[in-house]
């Protein structure tokens, strides 16, 4: 294969994810109702800073007009930092013989559609992936306020309700529901049959039950293994976890000699941004450029909301 074929190739491998990658996040935000949002937005810098207001509605009190005219304690007019942090990736190396593709009479083109449509579907999967082990972090760091512990069994959708109870007048905001498959097919077992497919893609599956879409996947934060709690499902409102995915795609295509048959390799590099509603990155103790293990940290999750109705939502927690 010639120098100039393979920079074509290079190319076309660039384009042809991006492109994959972006329709599967149309699909997947339509679906979910946007309880998590995958967005092609840029993410600059090794973190994303938002400030917000902070709710005024503690200054608010009862007046007696009959009492001393005594001082009364202002409330301040504060700002609160909501801080996501960017996450790298790779993909590959992946090898192939040049020599294969034209001994079976196959374009390079089938190879692009090949290794792009797995390359996008890893980098979906791992970014749904972080984003719901960022959120089960947050979200279990606060303990009793939004997570609710069934007990023994499998998730049921008792236990469902019992997390979104957590929300108190606001549970309504809870917009939809994330598990894995055993508790997906708990529930389906527990004659909850409505079950329509709204989007899949390979590892992820999105279906209605009683009217709120679940997310249905097998993430590894979604089932913990050992003593204690290890099934999870979360509840989650509107813009809940975010991904900033500005297509920051960096692919490497090297032929090789030196070996009995030519060789190619191919090697992808990607990044993303990850944020939580209601909670911002401590950037002191959480870094830069985390890992998966400093992503599930909870510690590293600080919650910015007054409110823990203003935050992503609940986790209900079942001890299989």
């Amino acid at each position: 294969m010639a120098l100039t074929n393979m920079k074509v190739f290079n190319e076309a491998l660039q384009t042809t994810t991006i492109e994959t990658l972006g329709q599967m996040v149309d699909k997947f935000n339509a679906a979910s109702r946007g309880s998590i949002i995958l967005t092609t937005e840029g993410f600059q810098g090794d973190f994303r800073l938002e400030n917000q207001w902070q709710g005024l509605h503690a200054a608010q009190r009862r007046v007696d007009r009959y009492a001393a005219n005594n001082a009364a304690a202002a409330t301040p007019l504060v700002q609160i930092q909501e801080a996501g942090v960017k996450v790298a990736g790779g993909f590959g190396p992946t090898l192939w013989e040049p020599g294969q593709m034209a001994w079976v009479n196959k374009s390079p083109e089938e190879a692009v559609e090949v290794i792009s449509r797995n390359l996008a579907e890893a980098i979906l999967q791992d970014q749904l992936n972080t984003i719901i082990a960022a959120l089960i972090a947050a979200i279990e760091a606060r303990g009793t306020l939004t997570t609710f512990d069934q007990g023994a069994g499998p998730i049921t959708y008792a236990g469902m309700n019992q997390a979104h109870a957590k929300f108190g007048d606001r549970s309504g905001a809870i917009i939809a529901n994330v598990m894995d498959g055993v508790s997906y097919h708990g529930l389906i077992g527990q004659n909850i049959t409505n079950a329509n497919n709204l989007f899949k893609s390979d590892g992820v599956t999105i279906v209605d039950i009683l009217g709120r879409p679940t997310i249905v996947t097998d993430a590894p934060a979604l089932r913990e293994s050992g003593v204690g709690a290890d099934a999870k499902a979360l509840g989650l409102v509107a813009g809940a976890g975010v991904v900033y995915d500005g297509s920051e795609l960096i692919v490497n295509v090297q032929t090789t000699n030196g070996k009995e048959r030519i060789e190619t390799t191919m090697q992808a590099d990607y990044d993303f941004g990850i944020t939580v509603k209601g909670y911002g990155w401590n950037v002191g103790t959480g870094g830069k450029s985390p890992t998966d293990a400093e992503i599930s940290t909870g510690a590293n999750w600080d919650k910015i909301a007054t409110s823990v109705k203003h935050t992503a939502g609940v986790l209900v927690l079942a001890d299989i």
